[in-house]
């Protein structure tokens, strides 16, 4: 999860788009590491997933809207939607443990200064 974690920062910060295979291959290891370790996230992975799954979902859809072609619009499209229910899925795992929005946005917010920790590195 760390590695998702912290290659997310990087693309986030990054000053040119990464391709839509770059972009891809990205996604379909976000989602198989998903689908095959999202049952036992403790919950740091559940923050983690959760700020994963919304930046390349909110990315898909941008894309979607951009693409050039009509292949590549409903595979952005596809994503988004595949992503958005992982996020739904994490962010009420995390309700459940208590957060309210409020505290789930706030928390979502200051993680995005993990990029400083990850560029020193």
């Amino acid at each position: 999860m760390q590695d998702l974690y912290k290659e997310i920062h990087m693309y986030l910060n990054q000053e040119e788009e990464i391709g839509f295979k770059q972009f891809d291959d990205f996604y379909k290891r976000v989602i198989g590491y998903f689908n095959d370790h999202a049952d036992s996230f403790e919950e740091e992975d559940i923050w983690k997933a959760l700020f994963i799954s919304e930046n390349v979902m909110s990315n898909a859809d941008g894309r979607a809207k951009e693409a050039t072609t009509q292949k590549e619009t409903k595979k952005y499209a596809k994503m988004s939607k595949r992503l958005t229910l992982w996020a739904q899925n994490f962010a009420a795992r995390l309700a459940r443990k208590g957060y309210n929005e409020e505290q789930m946005n706030a928390t979502f917010e200051k993680m995005f200064d993990d990029y400083e920790k990850f560029k020193e590195e």
